[in-house]
């Protein structure tokens, strides 16, 4: 990076120390290079002066040229306001200020020309403009305006009279200074076949662009190439580990034939058989696998599992599987121990909750290789957790650990690193996934096994209690089961939510004639299992729960989820918590509870789920809704650290920019071809700034 874009943001002309202080704290603005990307998050259109009869509600904002010819003081106290009446010469309206009245009326000029601009009101018939932007009109100003940047600032920086003006100023001269210092940062090449603009444009006209079709230009250059430094960086990891990074060869797979063919009840699905044969291609490569599975709720990544294990098993070496939790680790482990036994495979867990007498053996056998299959949560990353040869690790809802834990489990033998499997529930947006997971080869489930009838799905308001309550009696007395979810434990004096307590006394008054199970992630895990075993052997019929039950919980027999408050929780929650039924032949159903008064964007998350089942349309609205920062564990992945990009938007230019790091890796793996110079150059200066790729040269 070019010393100049380092210059302390203090030097420039106007800041000094103590502003320079409030924006380091406020926007993270410590240079010249940090000021020129704080990128204006819209453009207000200064291009036309309109009329005031041309004013209607529809419009956000407007410019007007005019003369004040009357102003005047009304009301007394705090209450007090300053109203200029203002006329184009045809019409009139007026303009408002409820604050430093006193100062604004003394600088106000009666029967001058002034260009104002704001956001219209009408009350009454009346048109009128709360606090606006108002300037001399000069006599040789153009007619038209211009299109002006508005930043984002905070409250502190206002009082201290930095507004979105004051730091469009501080670009301005920032760029008129930096002229010769822009380098560009793509080659000829891609500027050429992707039709860029220059880098020096591109900076000049995302902040004063001199026209819409400019603005455009700006953006899609300035993306494409966070983007494409993005993708190079993770394209270029997943090429080293390709190379660097040997696998064990797990080519024999003759108990997995056994299995196969003898023991396995059912029939895969063509997904299914599909990832299986790319996870084969994987461990016949001689190099380490990592690899995304991604699958929705009830495809069926459990037993694809398995048989990834027995794969392991068949080439002497042993296999792990991690889950978050206590009790999605003891389903997987009873469901796995029934097809282990058939097969005399020596199976056990390792959780939180074993005994330090039965810890002491597992450990033992493990090292020995007397056990060959470990399922465990947190408890296998211990030190004290050694393996005779791990040749498999698999991570189920992978998302939930940070990558220092899976970093741990990964370095557990000694002389090549185990293949690596991660498996998520959670259905990832294709853009999320190229960028969250770009460094790995990802496999998707994306069929749902024979006989699975779709889930119903229906939104009722509270007023509609006691049928709701008469369809699950109907349901408990044909044999199903039950799941009503509470999104808090105790009452919460700030949030008018049901909470869990009251709820469950509720459904005992409404069902006493039934037994109810309650579980929330308070419980001691001893208790919560005990809870949660008499529903899986149907002693209970109803259980009341919070969203401890999001993941994992397999009772086929369960046939209705109710979701109390549903507006309160995500799209992703409530998908994984719809999942939770629907998984034996019966016909089951959601039913999404909620008050009459819910905000725009929680009735667009119940309306997306009740519309569709499709786990992959329903992340990528929840990536629209929410932004990426909150999806997925995305905030400890340090990939997101995106300045002007937005993968909710910005699909197509993620694809492209994608394929072209890919093109330029495969070409020339190390940037050493002349014309890949200038990409070589920009990440050696970034590597020196610690910056992530995608920063400014």
């Amino acid at each position: 990076m070019s010393n100049f874009f380092n210059t302390k943001i203090e030097f420039l002309k106007g800041v000094g120390p103590q502003k320079a202080a409030l924006l380091n704290k406020e926007l993270n603005i410590f240079t010249y290079g940090d000021l020129i990307q704080h990128y204006p998050f819209r453009h207000e259109d200064r291009t036309k002066i309109y009329t005031i009869s041309e004013i209607n509600e529809s419009m956000s904002f407007v410019q007007i040229k005019g003369q004040i010819y009357q102003f005047e003081t009304l009301g007394e106290g705090f209450k007090s306001r300053l109203v200029a009446y203002f006329t184009d010469g045809d019409e009139e309206m007026e303009l408002v200020w409820f604050q430093n009245t006193t100062w604004i009326a003394k600088n106000l000029k009666k029967n001058t020309d002034y260009l104002i601009f704001g956001k219209p009101q009408f009350f009454n018939g009346k048109i009128s403009i709360p606090h606006p932007e108002m300037e001399l009109f000069e006599t040789d100003q153009p007619a038209t305006g211009f299109l002006q940047p508005v930043y984002n600032i905070t409250e502190k920086l206002r009082k201290k009279f930095v507004d979105s003006k004051a730091i469009s100023k501080m670009i301005r001269q920032v760029l008129d200074l930096a002229t010769n210092h822009v380098k560009e940062t793509l080659s000829d090449e891609l500027i050429i076949q992707y039709r860029l603009m220059s880098k020096r444009e591109a900076l000049e006209n995302i902040h004063f662009p001199g026209s819409y079709q400019l603005l455009e230009q700006a953006k899609y250059r300035l993306k494409f190439e966070e983007l494409f430094y993005t993708q190079l960086k993770l394209i270029k990891t997943k090429f080293i580990r390709k190379t660097a990074y040997r696998g064990q060869i797990f080519k024999n797979v003759p108990t997995l034939t056994t299995f196969y063919n003898e023991h396995l009840s059912f029939d895969l699905t063509n997904a299914q058989k599909r990832v299986i044969k790319e996870i084969y291609r994987d461990f016949c490569s001689g190099k380490q696998m990592n690899r995304l599975l991604q699958g929705d709720v009830g495809s069926g990544k459990t037993i694809v599992a398995f048989i990834c294990m027995l794969m392991a098993l068949d080439n002497r070496a042993q296999a792990c599987l991690m889950a978050p939790t206590e009790i999605l680790a003891e389903q997987h482990y009873f469901g796995l121990k029934e097809y282990a036994d058939v097969l005399g495979i020596t199976i056990d867990k390792l959780t939180g909750s074993s005994s330090q007498g039965s810890r002491k053996v597992t450990h033992e056998y493990l090292q020995s290789g007397d056990i060959k299959i470990i399922i465990g949560t947190h408890a296998l990353l211990e030190d004290k957790v050694q393996f005779h040869n791990l040749g498999l690790c698999i991570i189920d809802e992978q998302h939930r650990f940070g990558v220092a834990q899976r970093a741990k489990l990964w370095s557990k033998n000694e002389d090549v690193y185990p293949h690596i499997l991660v498996m998520t529930a959670t259905p990832i947006p294709r853009t999320l996934a190229m960028t969250l997971y770009g460094d790995l080869d990802v496999s998707v489930i994306d069929e749902l096994p024979a006989g699975r009838k779709p889930i119903r799905t229906v939104h009722r308001y509270d007023a509609h209690r006691l049928r709701v309550f008469g369809f699950l009696r109907e349901q408990i007395q044909q044999g199903r089961q039950v799941y009503i979810v509470y999104p808090l434990i105790e009452e919460s004096e700030k949030m008018e939510l049901k909470d869990l307590m009251d709820g469950y006394e509720s459904v005992a008054r409404a069902f006493p004639e039934y037994q109810i199970s309650i579980v929330h992630g308070k419980m001691k895990p001893k208790d919560k299992d005990y809870e949660m075993q008499r529903f899986v052997r149907n002693e209970t019929q109803i259980m009341v729960a919070t969203t401890v039950i999001e993941v994992g919980v397999n009772v086929p027999n369960a046939s209705v989820m109710v979701v109390e408050n549903a507006e309160r929780f995500g799209l992703a929650q409530l998908h994984q918590l719809r999942g939770r039924v629907g998984r034996g032949a019966d016909q089951s159903y959601c039913i999404l509870m909620t008050d009459y008064k819910i905000t725009r964007e929680g009735r667009a998350r119940i309306e997306t789920l009740v519309n569709t089942n499709n786990g992959f349309e329903i992340a990528d609205m929840d990536l629209k809704l929410r932004g990426p920062g909150d999806l997925s564990g995305t905030q400890q992945s340090g990939v997101l650290d995106l300045l002007i990009a937005d993968l909710a938007k910005d699909g197509p230019i993620l694809q492209q920019a994608r394929e072209a790091a890919q093109a330029v890796l495969e070409s020339d793996e190390e940037l050493a071809l002349p014309k890949h110079y200038v990409i070589r150059q920009h990440i050696e200066s970034l590597k020196k700034d610690e910056t992530n790729w995608s920063r400014i040269s």
